[in-house]
């Protein structure tokens, strides 16, 4: 698998920047096309490598690391 500068695969990379647009498990997976099981085991891989525990502190971390923009505070 080839991994990008975070440390990351491309997959993790896919459900990750889909996971910090608030998606569940369920729709993350209808949308890549893998089980909502095989986004969770993406997630723990995620947390894993980011050295986090939760969804909100790996989309807090990836902000930081700049793999996934912040987000304007003034946009709607």
């Amino acid at each position: 698998m080839k991994r990008k500068q975070s440390g990351l695969t491309a997959r993790e990379m896919d459900v990750l920047r889909e996971m910090t647009l608030g998606k569940s498990n369920e729709v993350i997976g209808e949308e890549l096309c893998i089980t909502k099981y095989t986004v969770k085991a993406h997630l723990t891989q995620i947390y894993k490598k980011f050295g986090v525990k939760n969804r909100i502190e790996a989309a807090m971390k990836a902000r930081d690391k700049g793999i996934i923009p912040h987000q304007d505070s003034e946009q709607p």
